[in-house]
């Protein structure tokens, strides 16, 4: 099992950047066929062979995940999709 597990900082204000974590996991749910619920601050996600959770505080989001067997071999790429959605909304 791999896990990832990123941090990244931000300067929008909480409520604009929990619309912008909702909008990710929203594209991530209807590309990766995926469920997510809020729980306070923290967007719990999971579907067969992922689970994990977006930590959104004042001023980063902390993004982790475990991968399960057969979607440890694209830990890179996924990450590398995780960063890239995160610049989009974030920077």
């Amino acid at each position: 099992m791999s896990h990832i597990d990123i941090r990244h900082d931000h300067s929008l204000p909480i409520k604009q950047a929990r619309k912008a974590v909702e909008e990710v996991a929203k594209k991530l749910a209807d590309r990766f066929d995926m469920d997510y619920a809020w729980d306070g601050d923290i967007l719990n996600f999971n579907r067969s062979g992922v689970d994990g959770h977006i930590a959104l505080g004042p001023k980063h989001l902390q993004v982790t995940a475990k991968l399960g067997f057969f979607l440890s071999a694209l830990k890179g790429p996924i990450e590398q999709e995780i960063k890239r959605y995160l610049d989009e909304r974030f920077s």
